[in-house]
């Protein structure tokens, strides 16, 4: 039987919302099919936290790990997604609470927004950290969400990414869940093997479980 997938990573584009500031993605062509050239090769250009993607311990811990040294096992295998629609500012634990049971996967993925945002959203519902600490209690060891930051986008101490550093999780942020429904499943969420990189884009899918 075939196994459904859904496709939880967002469409990159010059148009994608990026973090005020951030480097938005753009692509130019190097060479491209024609008299002498059998191919085309275009270069691109992005901040790696445009569209699904990976923060490395590196970008909120001036001694941590780039991306490309990050272990992979947290970024494959069950994950439990949970709905906390309109929970903003902050999912705390009664947002999730309903979700959460003693089978709970080593990997929990929440909704906020009723329909992926098209633009940057300055409002964006974050992980309260006493949530985050909580989930790391239970043994979950990645966290994941469909905005753009585990924290509120005008945090300057960045709460919950401390709570993340400290007790070794790791976080996925901007997928896209709103034709997920709430259950189980298996993520599968690679970075890229950057040696040098605080983040990485990854092609974000769940799929059933066996």
């Amino acid at each position: 039987m075939t196994r459904q997938i859904w496709d939880i990573s967002p469409a990159i584009a010059p148009t994608s919302p990026v973090f005020p500031g951030d480097t938005a993605y753009s692509q130019e062509w190097c060479a491209t099919i024609g008299p002498g050239c059998p191919v085309n090769v275009s270069a691109i250009r992005m901040s790696p936290h445009v569209g699904a993607h990976a923060d490395a311990p590196l970008h909120y811990d001036a001694q941590g790990a780039a991306i490309g040294a990050v272990d992979l096992d947290a970024f494959l295998g069950p994950c439990r997604v949970i709905h906390a629609i309109g929970c903003s500012p902050l999912i705390e634990w009664q947002h999730i609470a309903h979700a959460i049971s003693a089978d709970l996967p080593a990997r929990v993925l929440v909704r906020t927004y009723q329909a992926a945002p098209t633009s940057w959203d300055p409002d964006l519902s974050a992980y309260a950290p006493e949530t985050v600490q909580k989930l790391a209690d239970l043994g979950v060891k990645l966290i994941g969400i469909d905005t753009a930051s585990i924290d509120p986008a005008t945090s300057k101490t960045l709460d919950s990414h401390q709570v993340i550093r400290r007790r070794g999780l790791r976080v996925l942020e901007n997928l896209v869940l709103d034709a997920v429904a709430e259950g189980d499943y298996e993520l599968i969420a690679l970075p890229l093997k950057l040696t040098e990189a605080d983040a990485s884009p990854v092609r974000a899918v769940l799929r059933t479980l066996n």
